[in-house]
C-alpha cells in the first residue's frame, strides 16, 4: 500500500514533552501501513535517543535518524523530506501533538481538494494561534481570498511531489523565521491550499520551562535580517500592488507594530527595547510604503506612523496609555429555548477603569490619544487620521475547552450604541445575543464531555481584547441558569459560575459533580410533595430532549437497598411512583439518575431531600439535613422506699453495740 503521510519531527532534547507527541502519533486513525514517522534526532544529549530507538523497535512504521547537532530545526526537517515516501509530508514539533484523526482528516481533505498544502486547525495552549483563519473550512484558499498569511508555522501537510518539483527546502544555516520563508513560498507557489477548520488537528503548547522557540529574547539585528528574507520571497513571487501590500502588512503588524504596544513593549528592559525599535525602524523605512500601512487598524497605523517619523518616546507614551485598556462584559440574560442556550450580553472597552470615550467633531468620530501636538501633526502629514471606525466595531463569543483549548465561534447578533458622556463626548457599547446549541456548537458537531468556558472578544479601532463573561451580570440571569438534558444519546449541559471570579462556564455530560451543588441551590426541599404514592420533586433541569432514555429517581438506604423508579417530566417537575411496600417504616435518601452519553449509563446525584415513609405507608419529603426524629424518652420510675426495720431488730442492735463497747473498756 502507498504510504499516505510521512510525519517529520525534528528532535533536540525534548525531555518529557516528547511523550505527548508520541502518544498522539500512536492514536492516529490511519493504520500503520498508511503513515510513517521520522524522528530526526539533531544530536540530543538527554535520554531521547534511547527512547526513540526503543519506540522504533516496537513500531516498524516509526523510524529514527540520528545526526550531529546543527543547532537549527531546518536541517533535520530537510533530512526528513529526503527520507519521506508518503504522498504528503507533515511537520510536527517534538513538544506538540496531533488530534487522534488529524492525519487521516487532513490527507482526505487534501486529496478531495487536490491541495498542495493542507492547513489543519490549531489550538494554542498558552500560545497564540490564528483565530480568523480557522473560523470556517476553506477548501480553495489563497493568500488573496483567505488570511493564510496569519499562519506561517510549518505544522502543515505538504504534497511531497510539490516540494520536490520546486526544490523547496528549509534554508541552510542557523536562523530565526526560517519557517516564514518556507511557508510563504509554499503559499505563493501552491496551486491549491486547503484549510480544515472544523477539526482540531494540532495542539501547540507552552512548555513549563518556557523553552519553546520564540519565547526567548532574540538578537534584533539577526532577527530582522532574516525577516527581510521572507519579504524577498514575497517580492520575487508577486507584483507590486495590493496583494504585496496585504502580505507585507502581516509582518509590519505582527513582527513590528505589535512588539511596540502596551505591556509587550513596557515589560522589556529599556536598552533592549530601544535596540529592538532601531531595527524595526530600519526595516519599516526600507521596505514599506503607505499602501502597507493602510492595511492596518487605526491604532496600528498610529504606531506605524510614529515609527516612520522616528518618534520612539511618543511610542512609549502611547504604550503606557494602551496598557490601561481592558475589555468588559456584562451578562444580561440567560435562558434555554428548545435546547439552545440564549446568552445576552453588553460589552465595552475601558481605560484605567473608566469607559473609553470618543470625541465628536461635526460628522467625525475621533479617537483621543495622549500624544503631543507635534506627534499628531506628523501623523496628519502622513495621511493618518484619528477618525475612529466605530461602525466596524464587533464582538465575538467563543466556547473554549478548558483542557485542550479547542474553541468554536458561536452565532452572534449585535447592535452598536452611542452613549453620551459629556459635551461632544460619547461612549460605545455593544449589545449582543449569542446562541449556544450543545448539539452543533463544535463546528456542527456536539460539544463533547468536559468543561467549556465562554470568552468574549471585542474588536474595535485596531484593538482585539478578550475577557471572560459572567462575573458581572444582571439580577434576572440566575433564574435561567438551569441544566439542560439534550441530544441523543442524552447528556446534561450545566451552566455554572466558576469559583472565585464567578465566570460563566459549562459542564458538559457531568464531567464533575457540580449538579449536586446546583440541586441544593435550585431545589427547595419544601417544594417536594407526596400525593398518595406519587412523589413530585422540582429538579434543576430544563429538559430539551424527549423520548429514549430518561431521568430516574432512586430511593436508597445503606445496608438495606436501592430502589429506582422511572420519572415523568413536566417542565422542571419530576414525578415518580414510590415503591411503598419496600420503603415503609424507614427514611430514604433520594438520588436522580441522569443519562450520560460518555458513560453509556446514568450518573446518580444526591438530591437535598429525603423521603420518609411511616409504618402506615404515609410518605413525606423533608430536608436531607433534618435530623431524624428521636424516640420519646421513657419516664424514670420513682425510687422504691425501704420499709423501716422492726422494733425488735433495732433493740437487738443497741444491745450488741453496748456489749462490744463494754469488752473494749
Amino acid at each position: 500500500m502507498t504510504v499516505k503521510v510521512s510525519v517529520v519531527i525534528a528532535v533536540y532534547n525534548p525531555g518529557k514533552y516528547v511523550e505527548d507527541c508520541i502518544t498522539g502519533l500512536l492514536r492516529q486513525s490511519l493504520t500503520p501501513d498508511e503513515f510513517e514517522v521520522f524522528f530526526v534526532d539533531d544530536g540530543s544529549t538527554d535520554e531521547t535517543p534511547a527512547r526513540l530507538d526503543q519506540l522504533a523497535a516496537e513500531h516498524p512504521h516509526f523510524h529514527v535518524i540520528h545526526q550531529e547537532s546543527s543547532g537549527w530545526s531546518g536541517k533535520p526537517r530537510n533530512t526528513g523530506i529526503e527520507a519521506a515516501q508518503g504522498e504528503y509530508v507533515m511537520f510536527v514539533d517534538h513538544d506538540d501533538w496531533l488530534g487522534d484523526e488529524a492525519l487521516e482528516r487532513m490527507y482526505d481533505y487534501g486529496k478531495a481538494n487536490e491541495a498542495d498544502v493542507v492547513v489543519g486547525k490549531m489550538a494554542g495552549i498558552g500560545r497564540p494561534v490564528p483565530q480568523e483563519l480557522f473560523r470556517v473550512n476553506r477548501p480553495r484558499a489563497t493568500v488573496s481570498n483567505a488570511p493564510l498569511i496569519d499562519s506561517l508555522t510549518p505544522h502543515k501537510m505538504f504534497r511531497r511531489e510539490f516540494l520536490n518539483e520546486h526544490n523547496m527546502r528549509f534554508k541552510e544555516g542557523r536562523r530565526r523565521l526560517e519557517d516564514h520563508v518556507f511557508v510563504v513560498e509554499a503559499y505563493l507557489r501552491a496551486k491549491s491550499v486547503a484549510v480544515l477548520g472544523d477539526y482540531l488537528c494540532y495542539y501547540h503548547i507552552t512548555r513549563d520551562d518556557g523553552s519553546n522557540a520564540g519565547f526567548q529574547r532574540f538578537d534584533p539585528v539577526g532577527y530582522f535580517g532574516n525577516l527581510r528574507e521572507a519579504l524577498d520571497v514575497v517580492e520575487e513571487l508577486t507584483e507590486p500592488g495590493a496583494l504585496r501590500d496585504k502580505l507585507f502588512s502581516r509582518w509590519l503588524r505582527n513582527e513590528m507594530v505589535e512588539r511596540l504596544r502596551g505591556q509587550r513593549l513596557l515589560k522589556l528592559p529599556e536598552d533592549y527595547a530601544e535596540e529592538l525599535y532601531t531595527e524595526i525602524h530600519k526595516v519599516v523605512t526600507e521596505r514599506f510604503g503607505p499602501g502597507v500601512v493602510a492595511r492596518l487598524g487605526l491604532t496600528q497605523k498610529v504606531v506605524a506612523g510614529l515609527i516612520f517619523a522616528d518618534r520612539y518616546q511618543d511610542i512609549r507614551t502611547l504604550a503606557e496609555w494602551e496598557a490601561g485598556i481592558k475589555p468588559t462584559g456584562e451578562l444580561t440574560s440567560l435562558e434555554w429555548q428548545d435546547g439552545t442556550l440564549k446568552v445576552g450580553f453588553d460589552s465595552e472597552l475601558q481605560i484605567d477603569g473608566e469607559p473609553m470615550t470618543f470625541r465628536r467633531d461635526g460628522e467625525r468620530q475621533l479617537l483621543g490619544l495622549p500624544l503631543s501636538d507635534e506627534a499628531l501633526k506628523v501623523l496628519d502629514d502622513q495621511g493618518i487620521k484619528l477618525d475612529a471606525p466605530l461602525a466596524k466595531s464587533d464582538v465575538d463569543l467563543v466556547v473554549r475547552h478548558r483542557e485542550d483549548a479547542r474553541q468554536f465561534y458561536l452565532p452572534v447578533t449585535s447592535e452598536l450604541h452611542e452613549i453620551a458622556a459629556g459635551d461632544g463626548v460619547f461612549r460605545q457599547r455593544i449589545s449582543a445575543r449569542a446562541e449556544l446549541d450543545p448539539e452543533t456548537a463544535a463546528s456542527g458537531a456536539p460539544l463533547d464531555k468536559g468543561l467549556w468556558d465562554l470568552h468574549l472578544r471585542i474588536k474595535s479601532c485596531g484593538w482585539s481584547k478578550e475577557t471572560r463573561l459572567g462575573a458581572v451580570r444582571g439580577q434576572g440571569v440566575e433564574a435561567g441558569r438551569l441544566a439542560a438534558l439534550t441530544g441523543e444519546p442524552k447528556r446534561l449541559v450545566l451552566p455554572y459560575w466558576t469559583e472565585g471570579p464567578g465566570n460563566l462556564s459549562l459542564d458538559v455530560d457531568q464531567h464533575t459533580n457540580k449538579l449536586e451543588g446546583e440541586a441544593v441551590a435550585f431545589m427547595p426541599p419544601a417544594q417536594g410533595t407526596v400525593e398518595g404514592s406519587a412523589v413530585r420533586l422540582p429538579l434543576p433541569l430544563h429538559i430539551a430532549a424527549t423520548g429514549g432514555d430518561t431521568v430516574q429517581l432512586r430511593f436508597e438506604r445503606k445496608n438495606v437497598g436501592k430502589y429506582p423508579a422511572d420519572a415523568t417530566l413536566d417542565g422542571r417537575i419530576a414525578t415518580a411512583t414510590l415503591p411503598l411496600e419496600k420503603l415503609t417504616g424507614m427514611r430514604w435518601a433520594v438520588r436522580v439518575g441522569v443519562p450520560s452519553a460518555a458513560r453509556g449509563e446514568r450518573k446518580w446525584t444526591r438530591l437535598p431531600v429525603d423521603v420518609v415513609v411511616d409504618a402506615d405507608g404515609a410518605a413525606k419529603v423533608i430536608d436531607r439535613h433534618t435530623a431524624p426524629a428521636k424516640p420519646a424518652a421513657k419516664k424514670a420510675a420513682a425510687p422504691v422506699k425501704k420499709a423501716p426495720r422492726p422494733l425488735w431488730r433495732r433493740a437487738a442492735g443497741r444491745i450488741k453495740r453496748a456489749l462490744t463497747n463494754q469488752k473494749k473498756g
